[in-house]
Formats: structure tokens, sequence, C-alpha cells
């Protein structure tokens, strides 16, 4: 029995994705409930499950394409039993009525004929990633003689380039045939001058938009302050190995600003709210987004009701979040929504920089790197561990008052942590 793989609704908004990569290859047997294409949407990316144990007889959208809710991206014979390599006929009930299969096609230089049988293309035999293909065209490689080092024999991109540095190091050393002077007399420019056309992924794409709105919707201005971290440095050194036994997660220096901005945000519930038409909307709870690098590009994960949850729990969530992140396994549910943003730039070594709000959120925290700055304080000049902090907020919303008010909070907090505890 054939069995139709639809993409399926990913989000209550996103009716297009975008496919990413296939973890299997037409001929393979999966079992039920095995991943067999990654699908991207401007959210996240999530896994498609094969929903019954068989053979993907046939793959009709390949990594790159775009493909609506509910299209058909490949077939599934029920029952059938296949092969890695998806070169033999199959066998079971489901697969009589099939063609014999061919090969894998072989995208931008391979021969759309014969399979040249004796050549050294047929022994690679593996499928051409998208990015490898323009690669290839641009570079003028013949990618039925690049042998693929990706899962399963796929051609990848550095497969490409290597090939065609290989190349061009060997007609360079070939003599004096490529290295005629041109016109003017001039040798031709040493170096590659190649270029490389990528399309842009969904997430990247729904970055773009978010940005472009927030700047295009919102009057944005950004305050600065900056803050001395030598009391929460000294007290994470202090208690760090002891909160690491008790709750096995590490003691950084997130959690601090985390819970310094849920305090800051009751004094300063503008800064909290969003404007929905004429109205503005307070909100009574602290969902804070901290924004943190994926293998796809910059995600911003929730921590609902930040207010209700200790230094250990926010730590654990933020681990979680920037171990999942690196694995593009963050869930749609955890990206949408956020009253309030957190941006660390400081770990890649930001010193100053001005945060774009995340609409329809009315602000976000930018923190940067911390550097040893002469300071003076009580009349003396003193070296400390200084980190710029940086708000950008709606004007529509929240007044400068407000927003000073505000950093100047974080500022207190974090410069006293105890004042958090006591809540004064």
């Amino acid at each position: 029995m054939t069995t139709e793989l639809k993409v399926p609704a990913v989000g209550e908004s996103v009716t297009e994705v975008q496919i990413g990569t296939w973890l299997v290859k037409e001929g393979e047997a999966v079992s039920v409930d095995q991943p067999v294409v990654e699908i991207e949407s401007d959210k996240a990316t999530v896994e498609m499950p094969a929903p019954a144990a068989g053979v993907i007889s046939k793959i009709m959208k390949q990594a790159g394409e775009m493909a609506e809710v509910g299209e058909v991206v490949a077939l599934l014979e029920e029952g059938a039993e296949g092969t890695a390599s998806g070169g033999s006929a199959q066998a079971g009930a489901g697969a009589s009525e099939e063609p014999a299969r061919q090969p894998e096609p072989v995208a931008a230089g391979a021969s759309g004929g014969s399979s040249n049988g004796g050549s050294t293309g047929s022994s690679t035999g593996g499928h051409v990633m998208p990015a490898a293909a323009r690669a290839a065209a641009n570079a003028g490689v013949d990618t039925s003689n690049v042998p693929g080092t990706g899962p399963g024999g796929r051609v990848l991109k550095e497969d490409v380039q290597k090939a065609a540095a290989s190349t061009s190091s060997a007609a360079a050393s070939g003599g004096s045939s490529n290295g005629a002077p041109s016109k003017n007399g001039a040798a031709p420019a040493a170096g590659s001058r190649s270029e490389e056309v990528v399309p842009m992924t969904m997430l990247r794409r729904r970055i773009a938009q978010n940005l472009v709105e927030a700047q295009q919707t919102a009057a944005l201005l950004t305050t600065f302050n900056e803050i001395d971290m030598g009391a929460v440095m000294d007290l994470r050194k202090e208690f760090k190995e002891a909160f690491e036994r008790e709750h096995e997660v590490r003691l950084g220096f997130m959690s601090f600003f985390v819970k310094a901005a849920v305090d800051a945000l009751r004094k300063v519930p503008a800064i909290n709210a969003e404007i929905q038409g004429n109205d503005i909307v307070y909100r009574h709870y602290h969902d804070i987004g901290i924004a943190v690098g994926g293998g796809k590009g910059l995600v911003v994960p929730i921590i609902r009701n930040a207010e209700t949850l200790s230094f250990a729990e926010v730590e654990a969530t933020i681990n979680d979040f920037g171990q999942r992140a690196q694995k593009n396994k963050i869930g749609i549910e955890e990206l949408t929504g956020g009253t309030f943003t957190i941006s660390n730039g400081g770990v890649y070594g930001s010193l100053l920089s001005t945060p774009i709000v995340n609409p329809p959120q009315s602000g976000i925290l930018g923190l940067h790197g911390i550097q040893q700055r002469p300071v003076a304080i009580d009349g003396e000049v003193v070296i400390r561990p200084m980190m710029y902090v940086a708000l950008t907020y709606d004007h529509r919303l929240v007044d400068g008052r407000e927003a000073v008010t505000f950093l100047k909070r974080i500022k207190e907090c974090i410069e006293n942590p105890s004042r958090m505890l006591l809540e004064i």
C-alpha cells in the first residue's frame, strides 16, 4: 500500500515551508515514527516522521525546495523491504507495480542520458545537495566525478570546493597554458573570484521581515548605562561549585539578568506591555525571551512565567535551550509569544550595540562584554569589571524617563544582588 507523506501543520500562521535535509534516500527502509526529513518553517525546524514501516519509494521534493502545508513530498510503500542504496528492485506486495528504480539524479553536471557505467561518476552515485550543485555550476565542476563525503554518499558543497581547488592547483602547475598575460600585459589576478548564491532559509526570511517591520512600525530609541559586575562575579565565584553540586547546572550571569529584568519590569510595566490598535495591553506575567545562536541562525525561545522560577530553574531552562538550539530541536510553541527579550552579544565579544525590538514587544535588553576599565569610586580611580547595557524601546509606549528608570533598576539589582532577594 502506498502512503503519501504530506507536510504537516507546523504553526498557526504557517502556510509554506522549506524542505531541509532528507534523512533517508529513495529505496531505504524506515520504521514507524522514524524521522525521514527536516522541514524548516519561518519559526523552527521540525522532523517529519514516517507514519508506518516500509520503504521510501519516491522523493518528490528535494532539499531547498518550497512546499505548502498538506503537499505531498514523498511516497512510502508500507510493508516493503528496501536497502540503504536504493538501487535494487524492491520486494513486497506494494513493489510489483513500481518501475525499475533508477540511480538518484545528480544535479548540475550529471548526464541526463546514460549512466556511463565505466566512469568514476557512477562509483560515487551520491545525491548532490543543492548548495553543492550551485557551487559546482559556478566553478564549472562535474559533480559526477566528485566523491561525496556526506551521509549516504551525498555530495556536499565542501566536496565541490575541494575538487575545484584541486583542479585550480593542477592548472596552475601545468605550465604557461593558463598563465597568458591579459591584453594590457598584466598577469591575471591571483586567487579565487567565485561567488555562491544561496537561498535564504525560512528562519532567516522571518528574522529579516521582523527586523524591517520593527524599524518601520515602531518608534525605536536606545538608552545606555554601565554596570559594575564585581558583586555578581564575587557571588558566583563563592557559590559556583556548591550551586552546581546542588542543582546539577552551572551558575551563569544570565539568571541574574533574567531575575533583575523581572524586578525592573514590575517597576516599569509599560516595557512589559504592547500596543494593539488603540489599546495598550499590560501583562501581569513575564515571559522572557532569551536570544541564542542556533544551527539555522538566531532564535529566541521563551522562559515562561520567569517571575515564578528560581535561579537554578532559569539556568536549567537556558542551558536546555542552548543545547537544543544547536540541534534545531526547539519547538515552535517555545518561540512564540514573549513579553520582553534579553540579547547577550557579549558572548561574541560585543562591546556596545543597539538591539532591535522583537515586535510586538516594546523593549529588549542588550548585554555586552565585561571589560576591566578605570572608574571613579569615592573620589578614587579604580579598575573594575564593567559591562555596558542597552535598552531599545518603543517610544510610542515607553517614555525616556521610564527607560532610564528601568536600566537604573537593572544596574541596582546586578551591583547589589541582595536587592532581588529582599525585593527592595
